[in-house]
């Protein structure tokens, strides 16, 4: 029996079904994604999403949906389901849907009549092409298969028009066609394993409605293309494949290639396998780079969210070669003491004072698993020279010690920490100052540093570093903590110390080196178990604050302001718990295990198989945001991983 399976009450259920997505990418940075019965709710729904470096920098849908209809007698039964405005389905095909299971890959199964026709869906791994298996289960009667391709060419993030701008003509190849709808676009090739008769009859199809968009507060209606249709002959047991890519390919191969790819996929058939197949989605690997891809389906890469993610994506899963190799690319663009934060070419943005700190978690876990202390100054020493230097004497965005050894960063209209909602040109939670978390991060970086260059045998930077290494537990303690509070404020500026209860406060538990004590470690894991941790991760802002915001919803302003006001994030969790064991050790492994299953539900919930990005800070904690968040993913692996380490010590 499938571990992922919905049946048919479930899928005919528009409040069900339409709020539950696939998401399969390929490690080229290209990905297919849309809701399990086929209706595409959102901007950057499609089933061939690709690359397109010759228009812009950013992902482009090519294939936005394909629309199927059985023929029997001159009788048609069209599969597909559309939203249009104002809200109105057509055609209706999910009340033929019948199940839907994932083992390994999904698989659609329609009853029409005497008619079943089941449907499987893969993204080839390392080439820009989505491979469709259908298969006629039962048929009393001759059957045709008419397939009907919707084409959009624009970018993920906007919108297509119908226009007499697009290409409308087409060049056969084998077993189907290639198209492109605009100059600089690479041509969509459009086939199947089995010949087929193609009619060509462009026409656009006008005011299809996006439900998520329209909630969200965007332009939310489309116009998509329609070249012409396929017509495919089928008979009972046979499978036709429906090939969409970049590049022609045999027909006589596709059931080949279409076999090999499914023995590479790792089965969804259990919890862990679930996340341990998500993460192998989010790298990608090109141009002799590999970069991690922050979500799905509307995140690119972002160099806070690789670092966080990259232990839990590689080194839980034994994959050490793949997190040396992202380490390797983010270090290669390096620029000055700052990594990107986001965008990449012309568009990168070096906006994060964390990136940098990050760093050397990353690479300090890196040296933990590998056993490579002895070698981490030899390879990065420069590196980390550059980064701790650049901040201590001082660089952009007021990023600069202080006497005292605290880091203090930020200037007005900039969020330079993960807490980077912008509203209107003002952040929501500006902090800027001394920030509790950027400090706890810099005195571990300091610290690690110190650690492998003693190894390496670096004097002179231990006795560089060594009155600040001892300067900053002392200041730390003096600036953040309140006795009589039991906590520590969230960022300091000047005299003004903010006391809204925040989960930033953990990292200062959770690292590797805490400048705290292990009792003041006790009291913040108190206070966040007691105000900020929920079933599906920590909450950013206490419910008793009065800026809380529990819901998430409405236009992006509503939502960047409830953003990190109270929403929960499931990646804070990975550090809750890492702190909580090193308080309670195996006694503490009950607690936490519980916190691990309680996301099992999840897999079945948003993005199927995945995690989403976040989740709203009141119960039922509905999830929102990306359905599937890399940090997210691999907080929760490295839970499961930190829970079978300490059942064995």
């Amino acid at each position: 029996m499938s571990y992922i399976k919905f049946d048919k009450e479930q899928l005919v259920n528009l409040e069900f079904s339409l709020h539950r997505e696939f998401i399969r990418s390929n490690r080229a940075g290209a990905f297919a994604a849309t809701t399990i019965i086929g209706c595409n709710t959102r901007k950057y729904h499609g089933l061939l999403i690709v690359p397109q470096p010759h228009v812009d920098e950013g992902n482009h849908v090519l294939l936005s949906t394909l629309d199927e209809t059985v023929v029997q007698h001159g009788s048609e039964f069209n599969l597909g389901i559309h939203q249009y405005t104002p809200g109105v389905y057509n055609p209706r095909g999910n009340k033929y849907v019948r199940e839907i299971v994932c083992d390994p890959i999904p698989k659609i199964r329609y009853r029409v009549g005497g008619v079943i026709l089941s449907k499987e869906m893969l993204f080839c791994i390392e080439s820009d092409r989505f491979l469709i298996k259908y298969t006629l289960e039962d048929a009393h009667s001759p059957t045709i298969l008419k397939f009907k391709p919707f084409l959009a060419f624009r970018n993920v993030h906007s919108l297509t028009k119908a226009n007499i701008d697009n290409d409308t003509r087409y060049t056969k190849v084998d077993n189907g066609i290639k198209t492109k709808m605009y100059a600089g676009y690479s041509s969509l090739h459009l086939q199947f394993s089995k010949e087929n008769e193609y009619t060509h009859v462009p026409h656009w199809y006008y005011n299809f409605e996006y439900l998520e968009e329209k909630e969200r507060g965007y332009d939310y209606t489309e116009d998509l293309f329609v070249p012409g249709f396929f017509e495919v002959p089928i008979q009972k047991g046979e499978s036709v494949i429906f090939a969409a890519g970049l590049e022609e390919v045999d027909p006589n191969q596709l059931s080949t290639i279409y076999d090999n790819e499914v023995k590479r996929r790792l089965p969804r058939d259990s919890y862990k396998n679930c996340l341990v197949n998500s993460a192998q989605q989010f790298f990608v690997h090109k141009n002799n780079k590999t970069e991690v891809i922050a979500g799905f389906p509307w995140f690119g890469r972002w160099g806070r969210d690789t670092f966080i993610s990259l232990p839990g994506l590689t080194l839980t899963l034994g994959d050490d070669k793949t997190c040396k190799s992202v380490i390797d690319t983010m270090v290669s663009e390096l620029k000055g003491p700052l990594f990107p934060n986001l965008g990449s070419g012309n568009t990168t943005a070096y906006n994060s004072v964390d990136a940098p700190l990050w760093f050397f978690w990353a690479l300090q876990q890196y040296a933990l698993y590998t056993k490579s202390q002895h070698e981490i100054w030899k390879d990065y020493g420069e590196k980390m020279k550059l980064i701790l230097y650049g901040f201590r004497n001082g660089c952009e965005f007021n990023i600069k010690m202080q006497e005292n050894g605290l880091i203090y960063s930020g200037e007005v209209g900039k969020a330079l920490t993960w807490m980077d909602a912008v509203v209107q040109g003002k952040a929501v939670t500006p902090r800027i100052g001394l920030d509790v978390e950027i400090n706890a991060l810099w005195y571990n970086a300091i610290m690690f540093s110190m650690e492998v260059a003693r190894l390496a045998g670096d004097e002179e930077f231990i006795n560089d570093w060594n009155e600040i290494s001892s300067q900053i537990p002392v200041s730390y303690k003096a600036t953040f903590w309140n006795k009589d509070k039991g906590y520590l404020c969230d960022y300091v500026n000047g005299d003004y110390k903010d006391w809204s209860v925040r989960p930033n406060q953990i990292f200062a538990a959770s690292l590797p080196y805490s400048p705290l004590s292990e009792q003041i470690r006790k009291l913040i894991l108190d206070i966040t178990e007691r105000e900020l941790l929920t079933p599906r991760g920590i909450r950013t802002l206490s419910p008793k604050s009065l800026e809380y915001r529990g819901s998430y919803e409405g236009d992006m302003m509503k939502r960047d302001a409830a953003y990190h006001q109270g929403t929960v994030w499931p990646w804070l969790l990975g550090h809750y718990v890492e702190a909580y064991l090193k308080i309670h050790g195996k006694g503490g492994i009950a607690h936490v295990q519980r916190l691990y299953n309680n996301f099992e539900a999840v897999m079945f919930e948003h993005g199927i198989g995945s995690v989403s990005e976040i989740y709203e800070g009141d119960p039922p904690h509905k999830p929102c945001g990306a359905p599937s968040q890399a940090w997210s993913v691999a907080e929760l692996l490295r839970i499961e991983y930190l829970i079978e380490q300490y059942k064995t010590t």
